[in-house]
């Protein structure tokens, strides 16, 4: 066998790592989203489909048949969602002689159709929910909804995934849904098909996992429980279903047995159940003719591996019907997805900057730190899932689990489902459908309700040690304001904080914080009213703070009581934009981001910072300089270096972290071209040069800033001292610098006090 896995991420992750492991070439399949994907990576081949839009990729059902002949691969496993469920294309792979993993086309069209597996049902003498056929007009709709007795779910007969479903509870609710319905059944499932159930209110979601021989025997693989569940998708799944009689559970498997068996069903299938526990009745939803997304929980409990199963089973071997497995204690899965719960579900996208999920228990993932989350497909980005002898142990081993999975850069609900696996509700058996609608995440975090020109997470000193493999150190462009507001909040030296360029950010606060603004002078209100600055104050739980455009000076910084808590890359939490990495997902902040907040120091001790320490700002700057190693006589003319000094210096409106461009004389230089270095006189052999250097590329001077380039080659006549790097990231378009020349020891002293003024005269 040589399998070729048609699909992505924790799903193609799951499958390749099985088949591996007994020892089968793979081959995977990929968009050009995907092409550094974890299922590529672990394949022994892969594929290009074509663009990032499924329709253009893996929706192509020629194109991955295409790919399995080409690479020689004889068995096709469609995993869930995308094309494993679709008739055409199970009946394309066996007619090109490629064994499917899964069901007979046969089976995927009888029970792909909510309507036609509803008759089966009837067939097989399965519980039903009263409804109807396939609706032709909005009259017939209103007239069986008034026989049925509302409320009543009108659906989609080609649906799935919660999709194509309205809860309809009145006839005005009704005709609202109709067209709607009818359009995403057109869009989604290539058919415009509708019919109506009556809607279990207070429903649990059961189902039962089957596995068939294709001639008739099928086993059934116990019940589980999906009941929990946001838009009709699930987020939490558990093996066995809690809370069922035994005659309930028996009828259940009896039924999804009698109905599978009916029509020779092959490989793995769901047959799910909608429970009423008022009246302790169960009725026939629909049969997922595929594997399910919540499958390991059947397999952590009946200790058996399904995609084995399918791909034997594919191979022709039948020895996993000689003996059923029997169960053992409880399974519980949880889904993390890419998503904001508290805004909607709305789903997140970026660049994930951690991924820490714990060790001990089972996780189905496909993303790690440096994985590129995009809004092209699902969000799932893993399962967590824990076992236990009974349900008490498996909820408590998931809710530990989820206390040590991290992920960052992107919104996830994580938060939510910690809050789930402590919920009273689920523990007591006492949820349904619409709970989770109830839990919302208790975390406190920071919603960014508006991002400005360019807000960034900084720390100071920043990423130090790596200038000699090209990465600057980054930090705050004016590391006094962040490290003075620091020390008023009583957080420790280093803690993550905002740096606001030009204008601030609006920020709101789910629980109450201190926070202190400082830099460039800037209103700042907390809910519409004035606060001050440099110092700190209250915001209230679910405050906002807004910090507006500057008068003077380029850079605000807010600075929270605990941090900004974001995972460190390269040992720091600064963000360095250029090269994407740091920060909150390697970039700027922007509205809709959400921030988490670290803990608060013990014992913090905080106050105003005091006014003699605050920075002045200003139009006209005057910056201490040092003279560097390329000065006159060998660069510059002495002419150069008095006029370097003697000009007020303009900063350009092309300046960034990277550097501030300043625009004055050119130099006349000691030399006609750069000798060795070649061209421009300006050019030298590579020399290492600190944050504030002053960097000649070409005849106009740059301040080089934290962001900048590590080694150059280039004339630097003035180094700016330490004690004054906070000038460099405040000075804005329009400004004028004039550098004024200091000796060795006033350096020194400057550094021991940052805000001390430069006063000296020009040295000897």
């Amino acid at each position: 066998m040589k399998l070729l896995v048609a699909n992505r991420g924790e799903i193609a992750v799951r499958i390749l790592r099985t088949a591996k492991e007994m020892g089968i070439p793979t081959v995977a399949v990929h968009s050009d989203a995907d092409r550094t994907a974890a299922h590529v990576r672990l394949a022994d081949e892969a594929v290009r489909l074509g663009p990032a839009p499924a329709r253009e990729s893996y929706l192509l059902g020629d194109a991955i048949i295409e790919a399995a002949l080409k690479t020689g691969a004889d068995t096709i496993h469609p995993g869930y969602g995308f094309l494993s469920e679709d008739t055409a294309f199970a009946r394309a792979v066996e007619a090109a002689g490629i064994r499917f993993a899964g069901p007979t086309a046969d089976q995927l069209e009888v029970f792909g159709s909510k309507h036609t597996a509803r008759d089966k049902a009837v067939g097989a003498g399965v519980p039903l929910l009263p409804g109807t056929g396939l609706l032709d007009t909005l009259a017939d709709a209103e007239a069986a909804a008034a026989g049925i007795g509302y409320p009543v779910m009108l659906k989609a007969t080609g649906g799935g995934g919660g999709i194509g479903m309205r809860a309809c509870a009145s006839a005005a609710e009704l005709r609202d849904a109709w067209d709607a319905v009818q359009s995403i059944a057109a869009k989604s499932f290539s058919t415009s098909g509708v019919f109506l159930e009556r809607l279990v209110t207070r429903a649990r979601h059961v189902e039962v996992q089957v596995f068939g021989d294709g001639t008739g025997e099928v086993l059934a693989l116990g019940t589980r429980d999906c009941t929990l569940q946001r838009r009709n998708q699930k987020v939490l799944e558990e093996c066995p279903a809690p809370g069922l009689s035994e005659a309930v559970r028996e009828k259940l498997v009896s039924a999804a047995v009698g109905l599978c068996a009916s029509v020779r069903y092959r490989s793995a299938g769901t047959v799910e159940f909608i429970y009423d526990p008022e009246r302790e009745e169960a009725a026939f939803l629909e049969v997922n003719t595929r594997l399910q997304v919540e499958h390991p929980v059947t397999e952590a409990v009946y200790g058996i591996d399904l995609v084995s199963w399918m791909l034997r089973l594919a191979d022709g071997d039948t020895g996993m019907f000689a003996t059923a497995p029997e169960s053992r204690g409880h399974a519980v899965e949880a889904r993390v997805y890419a998503e904001d719960p508290a805004a909607g579900h709305r789903p997140s996208a970026g660049l994930l900057t951690r991924a820490d999920f714990p060790a001990g228990v089972r996780v189905d993932t496909w993303v790690e730190a440096g994985t590129t989350v995009t809004t092209h497909y699902d969000p799932l980005l893993a399962k967590v899932i824990t076992v236990g002898a009974d349900r008490a142990e498996a909820l408590a081993a998931l809710g530990a689990a989820l206390a040590e999975s991290r992920v960052d850069g992107v919104r996830t609900n994580l938060g939510q489902l910690r809050a789930v696996a402590a919920d009273s509700r689920l523990r007591e058996v006492a949820h349904d459908t619409a709970t989770l609608e109830t839990i919302i995440d208790p975390e406190p975090r920071l919603e960014v309700l508006r991002g400005g020109t360019m807000t960034t997470v900084q720390e100071w000193p920043g990423r130090l040690g790596f200038w000699h493999v090209g990465v600057p150190p980054s930090g705050p462009m004016d590391d006094l304001s962040l490290r003075l507001g620091n020390r008023a909040l009583g957080n420790p030296e280093g803690t993550p904080g905002l740096e606001c360029t030009v204008d601030g950010v609006s920020l709101k606060f789910t629980d109450a914080a201190i926070v202190c603004v400082t830099g460039s002078p800037s209103p700042v209100t907390v809910n519409g009213e004035t606060v001050p600055q440099w110092r700190p104050v209250e915001v209230p739980e679910g405050g906002v703070l807004d910090v507006g455009t500057g008068t003077a000076g380029l850079r605000a910084y807010v600075l929270v009581r605990g941090g900004i808590d974001v995972p460190a890359f390269l040992g720091s939490a600064a963000t360095f934009t250029l090269g994407g990495f740091g920060g909150h997902g390697g970039r700027a902040l922007a509205t809709g981001d959400v921030l988490s907040l670290g803990p608060e120091p013990e014992h913090a001790v905080t106050g105003p910072v005091p006014e003699a320490e605050r920075p002045v700002f200003a139009t006209h700057w005057e910056i201490g300089a040092s003279e560097g190693p390329h000065a006159a006589p060998e660069f510059f003319t002495p002419d150069d270096v008095e006029t370097f000094y003697a000009t007020d210096w303009e900063v350009h409106f092309n300046s960034a972290r990277t550097g501030v461009r300043l625009v004055g004389p050119r130099p006349r230089w000691a030399r006609e071209d750069g000798g060795e270095a070649g061209l421009h006189p300006s050019n030298i052999h590579d020399t290492p040069y600190a944050i504030g250097a002053v960097d000649y590329t070409g005849d106009l001077p740059i301040l080089l800033g934290p962001d900048g380039p590590s080694l150059g080659g280039f004339v630097c006549p003035a180094t700016v001292v330490t004690g004054q790097r906070w000038k460099l990231g405040q000075l804005r378009p329009g400004d004028t610098v004039r550098f004024v020349p200091i000796t060795i020891e006033h350096a020194g002293a400057l550094r021991a006090d940052p805000a001390t003024a430069v006063k000296a005269s020009r040295k000897p």
